[in-house]
């Protein structure tokens, strides 16, 4: 099952995964985005693969992991979470906003675009 969690609500999406998981947050978009406007990781690692790049490079991640899949607001990070759990990554979730609800949600400092 993919978790829609909002900017807002990650923090507690993570608190609720096992105890001793590492929570990660796997941002899907492109250099190009990520130069734009990114995320602080603050209480979670932060991982940046684009989306078109993750078939290539999925071992590197950990399928026991909590994962939440962000994008510019949603739709990327939607199919990416569909991707993973197809290929057998079961705590996902897909952060709805994505980097566009950021700022109002967690830290006015990122930018929009």
């Amino acid at each position: 099952m993919i978790d829609h969690v909002r900017p807002a609500q990650l923090s507690a999406w993570f608190a609720s995964a096992p105890e001793g998981s590492q929570p990660l947050v796997l941002d899907v978009r492109e250099p190009w985005e990520l130069q734009t406007a990114s995320v602080r990781a603050d209480g979670f690692e932060l991982v940046a693969i684009p989306m078109g790049e993750l078939p290539g490079r999925l071992a590197e991640l950990d399928p026991a992991r909590p994962i939440a899949c962000l994008c510019h607001h949603g739709a990327r990070s939607l199919r990416v979470a569909s991707f993973l759990q197809h290929n057998g990554f079961e705590q996902l979730a897909n952060i709805t906003g994505g980097i566009d609800a950021w700022p109002h949600e967690n830290d006015p400092t990122v930018p929009r675009y």
